[in-house]
C-alpha cells in the first residue's frame, strides 16, 4: 500500500528512477542525526542529461523549469534509496539551485520554481523550504540545471 507522498507522486504521473550513481568522489546524500543532505542532482532520465546549454543562450527559462522538476525528482529518488519510505520525510528544508547562464541572463528565480513546485506538489504543506538560486558559468555534462537538497526525516 503506497503512502501519501507515494500516491502523490502517482496522481502526478511520477515513477521515480533509481537514485543516480554518483559521477565522482562523492556520495549520494549523507544522514546527520534527522538531516539528510542530498547531493547536487542534474536533470538525468534514462541515464542522459535531458537539458544541456545555458539559460539565456538557446535554453528557455520554461526548458529550465522542466529541467529543474527532473532534478527535484533525482533527489527525491535519493531521498527514497537513503531512507527507503518517503513518508519519512517530515519536511523539505532546504534547496540550492544551481543554473548554467551567460551573465545577463536575470531570471535564476524562475528556473529554480520548477523544482520548488516540485517539492510542494509532492510533500505539501512539508515542501516548502528555504532556498538559493545562483547562476553559474558550467556545470558538469552541459547540464543547464542543478538542484541540492535537504531533508529533515523522523
Amino acid at each position: 500500500m503506497p503512502g501519501t507522498v507515494e500516491a502523490n507522486l502517482q496522481k502526478l504521473g511520477i515513477t521515480l528512477p533509481q537514485a543516480p550513481a554518483p559521477v565522482a568522489n562523492y556520495i549520494g546524500f549523507n544522514q546527520v542525526g534527522n538531516l539528510l543532505v542530498v547531493s547536487g542532482q542534474i536533470p538525468l532520465v534514462d541515464g542522459k542529461i535531458s537539458t544541456t546549454g545555458k539559460l539565456g543562450a538557446g535554453v528557455s527559462v520554461e526548458d529550465g523549469q522542466a529541467a529543474a522538476r527532473i532534478c527535484f525528482i533525482n533527489l527525491v529518488a535519493q531521498v527514497k534509496a537513503a531512507v527507503g519510505d518517503l513518508d519519512r520525510v517530515k519536511r523539505v528544508v532546504r534547496l540550492g539551485g544551481f543554473i548554467a547562464c551567460g551573465p545577463d541572463f536575470t531570471q535564476h528565480a524562475l528556473v529554480m520554481n520548477g523544482a520548488s513546485d516540485m517539492a510542494v506538489a509532492v510533500f505539501g504543506e512539508a515542501g516548502r523550504h528555504a532556498r538559493s538560486t545562483i547562476g553559474v558559468p558550467s556545470l558538469p555534462g552541459d547540464a543547464a540545471v542543478e538542484v541540492e537538497g535537504m531533508f529533515e526525516i523522523s
